[in-house]
Order: structure tokens, then C-alpha cells, then sequence
């Protein structure tokens, strides 16, 4: 069964396949694969739920077929309410950033506190089937552990999860990119977005 991942982002792509590889009766299709214009989405909800719904109900309407669509807020601790990215982590007054502007702007913000900042995101995913059945969920177990942003970047960049460079681990002040169990956090954020798809399909009444 062909289901839409409704990202233009290759690497998220990319992962969520890689999270959904012993779900067999499952591929992932990106939008870039449709070969079709797709249409501008405008995520106007208040929070990473509300706005993966937006996404997959618009993308639904326009391809019909299975969709999904996932969303993320950025929350930093005792950061002032106007400077919360929430929802906006690419945006920032109004503007869509790049991934440099994203580590650029980023590590400029980490700067102006002693020791960076902690930061933590919530994850949301909005899975249609067909017109009566959809799936939701903004749990803890789609969403890694609390981590710390500072302002001198890593060598290493990975397109499409570019505050990866500026992240370091809060107990061993660590960039993640040289941690040697790195795939702690990675494998529960799989096995939580895993267990939503496995669920929600045997809900469907689909094999998996």
C-alpha cells in the first residue's frame, strides 16, 4: 500500500522510511515522487497537531490517496513568549529560512545566554486513510528528550535537519553528531511513530 508523505524535505523523507521499514505492506511516497504542482499550504494552527492536520487534510483533498503529514514545535526553556519558535522554527518575521539562516539565526539567539539554550521539540502526525477514517497523535513518544542549542556550529551538516549542527547533549555537553550512542533517542522516536502507523493500520483493517 502506497501512502503520501506530505514533505518536500528528502531527508525526513528518507528517515520516516527508514522508521517504517519492517511495516512491509507499507511504502512512503514524498511529494516530489507525484511529479504533480502541490499546493500552498497556509499552517495557521496554534500548535504541531493542528497544523499536521491542516497539511494532510489539504493534501488528501488534492491527491486522494492515503496521506500523512507531520509537524514540530521548538520550545526553549525560559525563553520569553515572543522569541518561542513554536511552530515556527523555519520562520522567523515572516520569512522562510534556509538551512544556514536556520543555524545562522539560531546560533546568534544561544549566544546572548550563558550556556545556550534548552530546548525540546513536540512532534505531531496526522495520518488520512479516506474520507472516514484519520488518525492523530502529539504524544511524548514521538518526541525526543530535552537537548541544548548553542552557538558555535559543528563541522558536520546534514541537509534538511540543520540545528543538528548547533546541538549538543545536555549531560555530556556533546555534539550529537559525536555521540557514540546517538541512536538512543533516534530508535524511541522510531518505535513511538512505528507503534502510531502499526496501530492506526490494524484500526484500518490493514496488514502490516
Amino acid at each position: 500500500m502506497k501512502i503520501l508523505y506530505g514533505t518536500h524535505n528528502k531527508a525526513k523523507l528518507n528517515a520516516m522510511r527508514e522508521c517504517l521499514e519492517e511495516i512491509l505492506n507499507v511504502e512512503l511516497v514524498g511529494l516530489q515522487d507525484l511529479h504533480l504542482p502541490t499546493p500552498n499550504i497556509e499552517e495557521s494552527g496554534s500548535n504541531p497537531l493542528e497544523n499536521a492536520i491542516i497539511k494532510a487534510k489539504q493534501f488528501y483533498n488534492e491527491f486522494k490517496m492515503p496521506v500523512f503529514s507531520c509537524d514540530s514545535g521548538l520550545y526553549f526553556e525560559g525563553l520569553e513568549d515572543d522569541l518561542q519558535p513554536g511552530t515556527y522554527v523555519r520562520r522567523v518575521n515572516g520569512k522562510e529560512l534556509s538551512d544556514e539562516e536556520m543555524i545562522t539565526y539560531y546560533s546568534n539567539l544561544a549566544s546572548k545566554y550563558e550556556n545556550g539554550l534548552i530546548a525540546r521539540y513536540q512532534n505531531a502526525i496526522c495520518l488520512i486513510m479516506d474520507d472516514n477514517h484519520s488518525y492523530t497523535s502529539m504524544d511524548d513518544t514521538l518526541s525526543a528528550g530535552s537537548f541544548r542549542i548553542i552557538s558555535k556550529p559543528h563541522g558536520k551538516k546534514v541537509e534538511g535537519f540543520p540545528l543538528d549542527s548547533i546541538s549538543v547533549d545536555l549531560k555530556t555537553n556533546t555534539y550529537f553528531f559525536d555521540l557514540k550512542d546517538k541512536t538512543i533517542d533516534k530508535s524511541l522516536i522510531n518505535e513511538g511513530f512505528r507503534n502510531f502507523f502499526i496501530n492506526a493500520l490494524k484500526e484500518n483493517g490493514e496488514n502490516t
